[in-house]
Parts: structure tokens; sequence; C-alpha cells
């Protein structure tokens, strides 16, 4: 999986929105998929037009360190999934609340080329990430 750097990297390469979109959907197809009995009511996430399931996972560190898996059905959203678990994952909890996720977003234009219903489900994705962060600190 590439790391958040270098995607930033190549969202800077590509001028053409055409090709960004084509990157997302390569990114996605990156991603490994989930197995049916991992895509359950639990691990869905609220909020997406597009169906998203995500899954959390804490070492024992203290403090843990999260790491991220999701899919989705969607081509361009399973893209937006792999950004979100490039950003995060690997993270404390602490470093997970600190990020700003709509200043980055904003950075490779994604705001301004989404649709609604994608940049709402992209706040989904972020606020279930730091709800898991936060349970995982408290345990």
């Amino acid at each position: 999986m590439q790391t958040i750097d270098e995607i930033i990297a190549d969202f800077e390469l590509l001028d053409d929105w055409e090709d960004r979109y084509r990157y997302l959907i390569e990114l996605g197809r990156a991603l490994p998929d989930l197995g049916p009995d991992e895509m359950t009511e639990a691990t869905k996430v609220r909020g997406c037009v597009s169906q998203v399931w995500l899954i959390s996972e804490s070492d024992d560190a203290r403090p843990p360190h999260l790491s991220f898996r999701g899919d989705s059905d969607a081509h361009i959203v399973k893209g937006l999934v792999a950004i979100a678990l490039a950003l995060f994952s690997g993270r404390t909890p602490a470093e997970i609340e600190a990020t700003d996720a709509e200043a980055l977003f904003g950075r490779l234009g994604l705001q301004d080329h989404l649709t609604p219903q994608r940049s709402n489900g992209l706040r989904s994705m972020v606020a279930r990430i730091k709800h898991d962060a936060r349970e995982a600190a408290a345990a």
C-alpha cells in the first residue's frame, strides 16, 4: 500500500481530473478485498451512499497503534477508502485525532471534484476512524 506522502506526490503530478479519477480507481484496485464474512452491518460505514466497510485493529502497545482495512462496492469510493487508510493506518489514537483530514482532502482538490454524496461519505469514513481511535484509547 502506498504511503500518504506518495499519494500526495502522485496527485500533484496529475493535472487533469480524468487522470486523477483513474488514479483513485487504481488505488482502490490495489486494496485487498475484504472477505464476505467481514462485510457485515457492524463494519459498514453509515452515511455513505455507496457501500463501505471499515475494520480497525490495534496492537498491544501503549498507546496502541491502529491499522485499518476497508472496501467498497464503488471504484472511486474504494480509492477514497485507500487514501483514508494511508492517512490513518499505523498511527496512535492521539495522532489520528490530531490529523486534519479535511485539509488533506482540500490539498488534493477532492472537495471541489467529488459529488456532495461522496464528500459526505468521506467525512463519514473519517468520523468512523476517529471514533474507533477514541475507543482504542479508552480500552
